[in-house]
């Protein structure tokens, strides 16, 4: 499969995320998802620009932060790059931008506006700041980054610890050892997993959480703990 996009395809979405590209073929491989390709191979999907996209995104962002909040400390900045660049702001930010009409994913992939298939929709807005940076370098990646992330820097869950390091320090607090996490189950394809993971805490009942990669299954069942023992308010949920 060839990873050409449109004419009128690649207008769109330049105008959408505010950059004009010299050669798109970086960006017809960022639209691909693997299932639409008739052999799996990187060449031709976005798992690998997906990876440096991360790395680009994580930078600039911290940029960002490190600009507009002079007087934070190394801790609240971190909490906020971690709430900036998790799959969940990555999968909003690419509905900001209906991203979901230019991927190219296989007939069994469906419904890629669902929340099952929002991790995919995150994987690719990352991919797709890959194929900026390979375009036009870090300057015109930062552009397009601060263009669609920078009205997310002052909500308040940006700044919101995650539910893992939460449950520790109360756990410490409280006199328990850390708590523990174990895979419970792994389900679905490989290109969709859904995982399990149960906490283990010292002198309390276990708790299980769900996600689409370990960490997101491990942060869903500390948060079901702070919730059940009253630390956190339903309402403080944080998905990752």
């Amino acid at each position: 499969m060839k990873n050409n996009i449109s004419k009128q395809q690649l207008d769109e979405l330049e105008r959408r995320i505010g950059y004009k590209f010299d050669s798109p073929q970086h960006l017809g491989r960022a639209l691909t998802h693997a299932s639409a390709t008739k052999h799996n191979v990187d060449g031709q999907q976005y798992e690998r620009l997906e990876f440096l996209g991360d790395r680009v995104l994580g930078l600039v962002v911290s940029e960002l932060l490190f600009e507009t909040f002079p007087d934070a400390a190394e801790g609240e900045l971190s909490l906020r790059l971690n709430a900036l660049v998790n799959g969940k702001t990555c999968a909003l930010i690419a509905d900001q931008i209906s991203l979901h009409e230019f991927i190219r994913a296989g007939a069994d992939l469906k419904h890629l506006t669902s929340k099952r298939m929002q991790g995919v929709r995150a994987d690719v807005v990352e991919a797709v700041i890959a194929a900026v940076y390979l375009d036009g370098g870090l300057s015109e990646a930062s552009k397009v980054v601060r263009k669609l992330w920078g009205d997310r820097l002052f909500l308040a869950d940006a700044a919101r610890r995650d539910s893992k390091t939460a449950l520790q320090e109360w756990a410490h607090s409280n006199k328990c050892s850390t708590p523990t996490y174990e895979l419970v189950n792994q389900q679905g394809p490989d290109h969709d997993p859904v995982f399990t993971v149960k906490v283990i805490l010292e002198n309390h009942e276990g708790c299980e959480g769900k996600g689409r990669s370990k960490r997101s299954a491990e942060q869903n069942a500390a948060r079901i703990i702070l919730e059940r023992e009253g630390i956190w308010d339903a309402e403080e949920k944080q998905s990752t």
